[in-house]
């Protein structure tokens, strides 16, 4: 793996973050901020012809939204850094390679090695990882090239391939919307429930809504039912992204018109079919629904979430509805909702009951609003990573010494992006 793409510049860049960081929040979280960002680009990141290539940490393959969140701190940093800008950029290339490769795989492996999470999937693509088809895999890539292009002016890496793939997309979210058109299917024989789809791979039954299908969650875990919320919301920003950059770069009316025709398509199947009465009586978002009557009320850690939509969804959500959505998914009504001794937030059925994620508690913290409150995430944060200077995926509110994977780049991410909006507060 080739470190190449950290020189001086960068590290002086790193540093100075990082000095910003310890100047108003102490050397303790200055000095933590300093290492997670030097830590990812050392060890997470590969460089090749196609891009760069960002494993999760503890994975060696490469999640189309994982690597997105895990740039997602240096993205402030670019002005004083070109090469990080570059670095940025190749990440965005290889991503838009990978969906131009598969446009409903969510993971995908350095070179065409074979490997596979489970060599027994349906897909046998050399490639792919592992194809679970997720909404928000396609609207990272797209919101954080938007991002990047407005924060640097470049153009280059949104090419020909670029545009390719914001076509793939719309089209792609599109069909979706009547998954019975779709030819995909996920089988995973012999897995629990949550790790294949139902129904020979083509998942539970839905409804017509005008919100678009996906198979799986943010968390990798299958739907219970087919239109996840959260992900349709940020499904319409990224739509939003999608045609600023077809007007603007590729001068592509159609394209555009095409993205902003899907996204009042899913606005208007989100605000008739996953707008529902909560556990207070008064509207909430719902975090799945079917369209056939079905509904689950919950919040999951993993981005987008329905905590989460200030940051991934700001143009798009009905502020009055959010806000009480967020205080019911902070709350002892959401089933993952966990309290204990040390900490309280919200976890995911994608680890252990009684387990909060980090990632969710910055998520907590960057949506508050509030100073205090975000120093008091960051304080939770330090104290809950059981002496090893890392983020972990999840751990027991009671006992953060029982936690779940040891180094998880996201989460060390997400501890950065709240220290440094923190440090601006």
């Amino acid at each position: 793996m080739t470190t190449t793409h950290i020189d001086d510049q960068v590290l002086t860049t790193l540093r100075s973050a990082a000095d910003r960081v310890r100047a108003t929040l102490g050397t303790d979280i200055g000095d933590r901020v300093e290492r997670a960002l030097g830590r990812t680009l050392r060890e997470t990141i590969s460089l090749d012809d196609d891009g760069a290539f960002v494993i999760t940490g503890d994975i060696p393959a490469m999640w189309l939204r994982d690597s997105t969140t895990q740039m997602t701190p240096y993205l402030r940093l670019t002005a004083a850094s070109p090469a990080l800008a570059d670095l940025l950029w190749a990440v965005v290339r290889r991503q838009f390679r990978l969906i131009d490769h598969d446009p409903y795989a969510n993971s995908f492996n350095r070179e065409p090695n074979g490997a596979h999470y489970d060599p027994d999937d349906l897909n046998a693509d050399p490639l792919v990882w592992e194809q679970k088809y997720e909404v928000d895999s396609l609207g990272y890539p797209v919101t954080f090239a938007h991002a990047l292009w407005r924060s640097t002016g470049r153009v280059d890496v949104l090419d020909a391939t670029a545009h390719r793939v914001f076509r793939t997309i719309v089209d792609q979210w599109r069909l979706e919307t009547d998954h019975d058109r779709s030819a995909y299917r996920f089988v995973r024989p012999g897995a629990v429930a949550t790790e294949t789809l139902a129904r020979d791979g083509r998942g539970t039954p839905v409804a017509v809504t005008g919100m678009t299908w996906s198979g799986f969650r943010p968390s990798d875990d299958a739907c219970t039912y087919g239109y996840n919320v959260p992900a349709n919301l940020f499904a319409a920003e990224a739509l939003l992204a999608v045609a600023s950059i077809a007007r603007e770069v590729w001068d592509d009316g159609a394209l555009a018109a095409d993205a902003d025709a899907l996204r009042t398509t899913i606005l208007d199947g989100v605000a008739r079919h996953g707008v529902v009465p909560g556990p207070s009586g008064a509207d909430v978002y719902a975090y799945e629904v079917d369209g056939l009557g079905g509904v689950l009320l919950m919040d999951d850690a993993n981005t987008p979430s329905l905590l989460s939509l200030p940051l991934s969804a700001p143009t798009v959500l009905d502020p009055a509805v959010w806000t009480v959505t967020r205080d019911f998914v902070r709350s002892p009504a959401n089933p993952f909702w966990f309290a204990g001794s040390a900490a309280a937030g919200i976890g995911s059925p994608h680890t252990l009951p009684g387990r909060v994620w980090p990632i969710a508690l910055a998520v907590d913290g960057l949506v508050s609003g509030s100073a205090a409150r975000r120093r008091e995430v960051l304080d939770v944060l330090v104290a809950t990573d059981a002496g090893t200077g890392d983020m972990h995926e999840s751990f027991d509110v009671d006992d953060p010494t029982r936690f779940s994977r040891p180094w998880f780049s996201w989460a060390d991410a997400m501890f950065c992006e709240l220290a440094l909006v923190a440090a601006e507060d």
